[in-house]
């Protein structure tokens, strides 16, 4: 036997394509990322491992020395990524794990700039996607198990003979993409999230987003329990100092943070600000995102790296053909796809009457 015939094939070969053909989606977030420590909060390149466990929930993430762990900036990407899977199986059409995209498209969905050092970044943050290690138990199914896998399986840039990037392709581990496709897994987030700066910031918004959502009372937490679920490297004083200044600030979107006393404890409440503007079964609104910040590099200059537009000129397939029968019935879409248009249509007529905005969608 050849070795060429010894070698694994790719991943790839044996996946569908879901090529990114459409234009902006809702963002969306799975669940399991949202209260849990799966990535660093800090900029700087973290090795530390993290090792979280609350009762049946275990949560290990391991770096590589060379790369270190994914940031939750980095995880804009998976974002994105469940935002347009979503966004297509709404419409009824085939999605998979295997993605292809222009990194304009990724790029300006998480209002980023798309000069030459952001097309860096991305790739940047795809490999620490791919060298990152998680060990969970979460949605272990019947039987108690630990599932192993990374962010990104793999990921490849798409060039045209003259060395001109026209696109990536990237596989999503099985895991996540379960997540996504169980309606019951996601929540709407809002857009204004990817102009937090901070990364104790960006994961308290995805915490309040998980746990408070609409309820009038909020949540509340303990500083020492949120701390713990956050996995950062800081000291459990220097983190209640950051979000004593987070509350300063209100600058966590749709919601309002005050710090309460209890005997010796101290504790974080979170409020959503009007429950009038979530309007149940709506999408999210997007009023106000043209004027998000971008993050990057606000004069990053036009280069050969940039990709000028979101068409996909390497493949013929660039637009998705096929209705995604099979996908339905294992999501939670309890509609005909051909009615989806029709219900979203009414909804909006129904909500105009009373309401003067949209809401949020899980």
């Amino acid at each position: 036997m050849s070795r060429r015939h010894l070698l694994p094939a790719s991943e790839r070969a044996t996946l569908h394509p879901f090529v990114i053909a459409t234009g902006d989606a809702s963002p969306r977030d799975q669940r399991d990322l949202m209260e849990r420590p799966f990535f660093s909060l800090a900029k700087a390149k973290r090795t530390t491992p993290i090792l979280y466990r609350s009762g049946d929930v275990q949560v290990e993430v391991f770096a590589s020395a060379q790369h270190g762990m994914a940031t939750i900036w980095d995880a804009d990407i998976l974002i994105w990524a469940a935002s347009q899977i979503i966004e297509a199986e709404t419409a009824g059409l085939k999605t998979s794990r295997f993605l292809r995209f222009t990194p304009y498209q990724l790029l300006t969905a998480i209002r980023r700039q798309t000069g030459s050092r952001d097309y860096r970044l991305l790739k940047g943050a795809l490999v620490r996607l791919q060298s990152t290690s998680v060990l969970t138990t979460i949605r272990n199914g019947e039987r108690w198990r630990r599932h192993q896998f990374s962010w990104v399986n793999e990921w490849e840039e798409c060039a045209t003979r003259d060395g001109r990037v026209e696109g990536m392709e990237a596989v999503l581990p099985d895991w996540f993409y379960r997540g996504v496709i169980d309606r019951s897994l996601v929540l709407s987030i809002d857009p204004a999230y990817f102009r937090l700066t901070g990364g104790i910031e960006r994961w308290l918004y995805r915490v309040a987003r998980k746990h408070a959502g609409r309820q009038p009372a909020g949540w509340q937490f303990e500083v020492r329990h949120l701390h713990q679920k956050s996995g950062s490297l800081v000291r459990v004083s220097d983190f209640a100092l950051q979000l004593r200044r987070i509350v300063e600030r209100q600058s966590i979107p749709g919601y309002r943070l005050r710090i309460e006393r209890d005997a010796r404890r101290e504790l974080l409440r979170i409020q959503p600000l009007d429950l009038s503007t979530w309007a149940k079964g709506m999408a999210v609104d997007t009023v106000g995102t043209s004027h998000a910040i971008r993050i990057g590099t606000s004069h990053a200059t036009h280069s050969g790296l940039r990709t000028h537009g979101s068409q996909l000129s390497l493949w013929n397939d660039n637009a998705i053909q096929t209705r995604n029968r099979e996908s339905n019935r294992e999501s939670n879409i309890l509609v005909a796809p051909g009615d989806v248009e029709k219900l979203l249509r009414d909804a909006a007529r129904r909500l105009s009457l009373t309401s003067p905005r949209r809401g949020d969608k899980r």
